[in-house]
């Protein structure tokens, strides 16, 4: 069974353990960025993810 979007963003914040961009999240999860940023919408509402400051995410 392979990952979804959102189980890649979260590994990938979780292994760089600090808060990070759209485009870093996507270069590091080896994803596309438009798909990062609509996951990144998901994960928030679903409250797996926060944002630190303005444009940056980290999971939670």
């Amino acid at each position: 069974m392979s990952q979804s979007i959102e189980d890649k963003i979260l590994k990938a914040l979780k292994k760089e353990n600090k808060p990070m961009r759209p485009g870093e999240i996507a270069e590091s999860a080896k994803l596309d960025k438009e798909e990062v940023s609509k996951a990144i919408k998901k994960l928030a509402s679903e409250g797996k993810i926060h944002s630190p400051k303005r444009c940056f995410w980290e999971a939670l």
